[in-house]
């Protein structure tokens, strides 16, 4: 069992969706079993491991000018149906690959496929994350070009996908609004890490009980230089304002 998670999956396999075969791979992921008094000393081996190999991904990507953003947030907060919306609105402009993480299925890889990107499905059995490891063989497996974008959607998991860096361009947390509002306070670590945080599902709101305010405010307090977007996939409210931002993202790889 992994002390740093709790996660006990014993294998991960990796589906590529679009233009290649089916791969599967042996899953790198260290299972330590944690007694108390070792548990820190088995969290530092796990993350400092996967963390040697997200300085590797990033340096990966950096030599191609291919920017990587990871996607996090609750079960259904909207990361696959934005995906699909991202994928239809910039098909014939950026190039954009996908890397889809769930514990099971290739269901959200077959959603994403089909609107044009390049997919690689990444299941993590019991594993609640995608590590460092996980996401370099979907690189490998996806090969993305020089300025393209990849787009990596995180297990749904509010606690451990913060734990873990993959070699990110920046981090990118969608908080629904049929969440509440509470969730900035309730899981800090989440948003502390956020460079953007989008709360999607706005035209649901004149049926809710939310207060905006607060839930930027809140966000504010733990994550003070993330940026927050109001959104929907509906009506089209505030996508602009998203792909702008992946714009600026990706003007400055190219400028690195």
């Amino acid at each position: 069992m992994c002390a740093t998670c709790g996660c006990s999956a014993d294998s991960t396999v990796i589906r590529l969706t679009a233009d290649g075969p089916e791969q599967r791979a042996a899953d790198g992921h260290e299972h330590l079993a944690a007694d108390g008094s070792r548990t820190v000393v088995l969290q530092r081996r796990v993350l400092e491991k996967n963390d040697a190999i997200a300085v590797r991904n990033a340096t990966w990507l950096a030599d191609r000018g291919v920017v990587m953003l990871n996607l996090m947030s609750s079960p259904g907060a909207g990361k696959t149906t934005l995906l699909e919306r991202t994928g239809r609105d910039l098909a014939g402009g950026q190039v954009i690959a996908v890397i889809e993480g769930d514990q099971e299925t290739a269901l959200d890889a077959r959603r994403v496929s089909a609107v044009g990107c390049r997919v690689v499905q990444i299941n993590t059995g019991a594993g609640c994350h995608l590590d460092a490891a996980m996401v370099a063989r979907g690189l490998t497996a996806l090969d993305p070009p020089a300025g393209s974008l990849v787009l990596v959607e995180n297990v749904g998991n509010l606690v451990c996908p913060a734990l873990f860096d993959l070699g990110e361009s920046a981090r990118v947390v969608l908080a629904s609004v049929t969440e509440g509002q509470d969730k900035p306070l309730k899981y800090p670590h989440m948003f502390r890490r956020a460079d953007l945080v989008l709360v999607t599902k706005v035209d649901l709101l004149p049926y809710l009980d939310i207060d905006l305010a607060r839930f930027a405010a809140d966000v504010a307090s733990v994550s003070p230089a993330a940026r927050i977007v109001e959104l929907s996939t509906v009506t089209g409210a505030g996508l602009t304002d998203w792909y702008d931002w992946i714009a600026d993202r990706a003007a400055a790889a190219g400028r690195a």
